[in-house]
C-alpha cells in the first residue's frame, strides 16, 4: 500500500489482480493511441487565441476593456445576474464580497470546513471568525440543519459552498438569512452553469463567487467573477475592486475625475484573461453537456455495481441541473481509498482525493471556530476519490477507467 510517511508508493497492483500485466498489454494493443489519463486537462474550444491576439493588436492589455465588458454582459444577460465583476481569481471574488458586505473584526461567518482555504481566508483576512459546521453525506455540502445552532449575535454571513457543482439547500439558507438579517455569499467556485431548481448557482444569495481556474469547467487559467445580486452592494464593490477609487464611474463618464474613496485593492484581471474567458463562454453549452455525459457514463457503469458492496458514487440530488464538475467515489475506509488511488496510478490513471478539512489545519485552529462534531467531514475526507473529468476525455478512456475501478473492487 502507499507509505503515507515517506510519500512513496509501494503498492503492487498485480498482487490484487492475477494476470494484470497481460490485461494491460491487451488493452494497449486494442487502444494504441491511449496514453496516461491525467486528472484534468486544459483545452481550447473556440476563439480563445484569436481574441487574445486581438487584445494584443488593439494595445488594450489592462483590465475593464472590451472583453471584460463582454464577459460582464454575458453573465448578466445569459445568467440573470444583477451585476457581474470579473476578478483575477475566485479568491479575489470572495475577498471582494467580504469587503463589500463590510464584514470586519469580530464578525462570525458560518461555512463548511470541507472546502478550499480561500473560503475561510477571505473572511479571516478581514478579522472575521470563520465558524465551521459539518457537511451532509448526501451531497457533501454544509448541513443546513446545523446552521441555526451556529448563529450568534456576532454572526454576519453564511457562506454555502456548492461542492462538485451541486447546489446547497438554498431555500433553507435564504430563509435563515432573512430571519436573522444575514448576508449570503455563495461560494460557487465549482458551480458555473449549475442550477438550484431553475436559477443558476451564484445568482441566489446576495453575492456569488465563481472560479475560472485551470481545473474548472470553463477556464481562463486563473480568474473569477463576483456576482452581485443585491443592488445596494454594487457601488461599494466597484470602488473596492478599483483600489478604493471611483475609477469605474469615471470610465462611464459619471464623474469628471476619479479619486480615492474607500479602502480597496486591485481585483480586476488583465484583458488577456478576459479575452480567453470570453472565447470559452461562447462554447459553454458544449463543454457542460460533455462533462454531464462523462459523469453519466461513470454513473451508468459504476453506481449499481459498487453500491452492492457499499461503495457510494456521486449522486446529484434532484435540486436542479448539475454541471458535471466532479465525479467521486466514497470508499469504505482510508486504507482502501489510498490503495485504489495507488492502483489506478499503476494503470496510468490519475485519480485523487480532495480537501484536508480546514478545521484540522494549523491556520484553521488559530483563526477559526468549530461549532459541530465534524464527524461527516472527517469521515468523507478520508474516503473520497475523484475520477478524471475533463472536456476532452474520450468514451473509451472512461470505459478503461471504469473497468479498472471495477477490477480493483470486484476481482
Amino acid at each position: 500500500m502507499t507509505d503515507l510517511h515517506s510519500g512513496k508508493n509501494s503498492f503492487d497492483a498485480t498482487a490484487i489482480i492475477p494476470g494484470l500485466d497481460e490485461t494491460m498489454d491487451e488493452y494497449t494493443k486494442a487502444h494504441p493511441t491511449l496514453k496516461t489519463i491525467p486528472f484534468g486537462r486544459p483545452f481550447l474550444i473556440g476563439k480563445e487565441l484569436e481574441y487574445v491576439a486581438q487584445v494584443a493588436s488593439d494595445n488594450q492589455l489592462s483590465g475593464d476593456c472590451k472583453f471584460t465588458l463582454l464577459c460582464h454582459q454575458w453573465f448578466e444577460q445569459q445568467m440573470g445576474v444583477t451585476k457581474a465583476l470579473l476578478t483575477h481569481s475566485c479568491t479575489a471574488a470572495l475577498e471582494l464580497a467580504a469587503f463589500a458586505a463590510e464584514i470586519g473584526p469580530g464578525d462570525e461567518v458560518i461555512m463548511p470546513s470541507y472546502t478550499f482555504v480561500s473560503t475561510a481566508n477571505a473572511f479571516a483576512l478581514r478579522g472575521a471568525i470563520p465558524v465551521f459546521i459539518d457537511i451532509s453525506e448526501n451531497d457533501l455540502n454544509m448541513d443546513v440543519d446545523l446552521i441555526e445552532g451556529a448563529i450568534t449575535d456576532k454572526t454576519k454571513a453564511i457562506v454555502p459552498v456548492h461542492y462538485a457543482g451541486v447546489g446547497c439547500d438554498l431555500d433553507k439558507i435564504m430563509q435563515l438569512a432573512e430571519k436573522y438579517n444575514l448576508v449570503v455569499i455563495e461560494d460557487a467556485a465549482q458551480g458555473i452553469y449549475s442550477k438550484y431548481h431553475d436559477r443558476y448557482l451564484g445568482t441566489i444569495g446576495h453575492f456569488g463567487c465563481i472560479s475560472f481556474h485551470e481545473t474548472k469547467n470553463i477556464t481562463s487559467g486563473e480568474g473569477g467573477v463576483l456576482f452581485i445580486n443585491d443592488k445596494k452592494y454594487i457601488n461599494k464593490a466597484e470602488i473596492v475592486r478599483e483600489k478604493g477609487t471611483n475609477r469605474t464611474e469615471f470610465f462611464r463618464g459619471e464623474v469628471e475625475k476619479y479619486t480615492w474613496k474607500e479602502l480597496g485593492s486591485s481585483y480586476l484581471p488583465g484583458e488577456l484573461i478576459a479575452a480567453f474567458l470570453y472565447g470559452q463562454l461562447e462554447k459553454i453549452d458544449t463543454v457542460i453537456n460533455a462533462r454531464r455525459d462523462i459523469c453519466k457514463q461513470y454513473s451508468n457503469s459504476l453506481s449499481k455495481k459498487l453500491s452492492a458492496i457499499n461503495i457510494r458514487t456521486a449522486q446529484p440530488l434532484n435540486r436542479g441541473e448539475f454541471n458535471g464538475h466532479i465525479f467521486y467515489l466514497l470508499c469504505r475506509d482510508q486504507e482502501e481509498r489510498d490503495e485504489l488511488i495507488a492502483y489506478l496510478q499503476t494503470l496510468g490513471i490519475s485519480a485523487v482525493f480532495h480537501y484536508v478539512p480546514l478545521h484540522s489545519s494549523p491556520a484553521g485552529e488559530k483563526y477559526c471556530r468549530v461549532n459541530s462534531s465534524m464527524q461527516v467531514t472527517n469521515d468523507v475526507s478520508a474516503r473520497i476519490v475523484r475520477l478524471p473529468v475533463f472536456y476532452e476525455l474520450k468514451s473509451e478512456e472512461i470505459e478503461y477507467i471504469c473497468d479498472s475501478v471495477l477490477s480493483f473492487f470486484l476481482s
